[in-house]
């Protein structure tokens, strides 16, 4: 980096996402982490805190503290089926042009 010339953070990532390993690895955080928001956003409506969610669906308020943070390894359509249970709701799965 040249001396005096600031980077700010869209540009570092526009340079970053040049790299296809990046790009690929960017992708799939971006998509893990839509999907935590929407997760959220559905319990949040719901009027259920972390606690009640998790006792729906038999499970801890730490796992869903994880799964809202997109930090989730094990996540599974199982484990969406049971949120759309406790939620009164039900998973809905498409696939988009790229």
């Amino acid at each position: 980096m040249k001396k005096g010339k600031v980077r700010t953070f869209r540009s570092r990532l526009s340079e970053d996402l040049k790299d296809p390993k990046f790009r690929a690895h960017y992708q799939e955080e971006r998509q893990a982490l839509k999907l935590a928001m929407k997760i959220t956003k559905l319990r949040e409506k719901k009027g259920l805190s972390q606690q009640d969610l998790a006792k729906l669906m038999g499970t801890s308020q730490q796992a869903i503290s994880r799964i809202e943070s997109g930090d989730y390894e094990g996540f599974t359509l199982k484990t969406l089926e049971k949120i759309a249970e406790a939620t009164g709701t039900r998973v809905k799965i498409e696939f988009v042009a790229a």
